[in-house]
């Protein structure tokens, strides 16, 4: 093998030294700018990424606290509407409840009267039968018709005393 014969280590040894210098001139200076161009082009992409995310951050939490703005705003709103029919419905259900009770004292006192006079119409027609059947009584009892003014007279004492 010609690469371990020491006679061509020296001439070896300078064409590596000449690659060497030769390759780290080009890397120096063709390949190394480049490389720290890209390099730093994506350090400046992702400075500008975290940038814009921070921003869109930003935007979003700035979003978020207008909509929960607008949300306890709603809230508020929708609790005051629902006060205020709560109030109108009760107002109405009370008008209602008061007319309601003024139809009832009103049909209660008809009612009363119409029981007043059917009460009356009632005791009227049992003092007559009261009388009659008294009249009948003593006369089966006694053998002889008792005068109509007596008995009348001991129906309405009666009808005092229980009255």
């Amino acid at each position: 093998m010609p690469q371990l014969d020491l006679a061509t280590f020296p001439p070896q040894l300078i064409w590596l030294a000449i690659t060497f210098v030769a390759l780290y001139l080009v890397m120096a200076y063709a390949g190394l700018p480049r490389l720290g161009g890209i390099i730093e082009r994506r350090r400046a992409r992702i400075a500008d990424d975290l940038d814009k995310a921070q921003r869109m951050k930003a935007e979003a939490e700035a979003v978020i606290a207008a909509y929960e703005k607008t949300l306890a705003e709603a809230r508020a709103k929708a609790q005051a509407v629902l006060r205020e029919t709560a109030n109108q419905l009760s107002a109405e259900a009370a008008a209602q409840l008061k007319k309601l009770a003024e139809r009832l004292a009103v049909e209660g006192d008809a009612a009363e009267k119409r029981i007043q006079a059917a009460k009356t119409k009632a005791l009227s027609g049992l003092r007559e039968l009261a009388a009659d059947v008294a009249r009948a009584a003593s006369a089966k009892l006694s053998g002889r018709e008792a005068e109509a003014s007596h008995v009348a007279e001991a129906v309405d004492a009666v009808l005092k005393e229980h009255a």
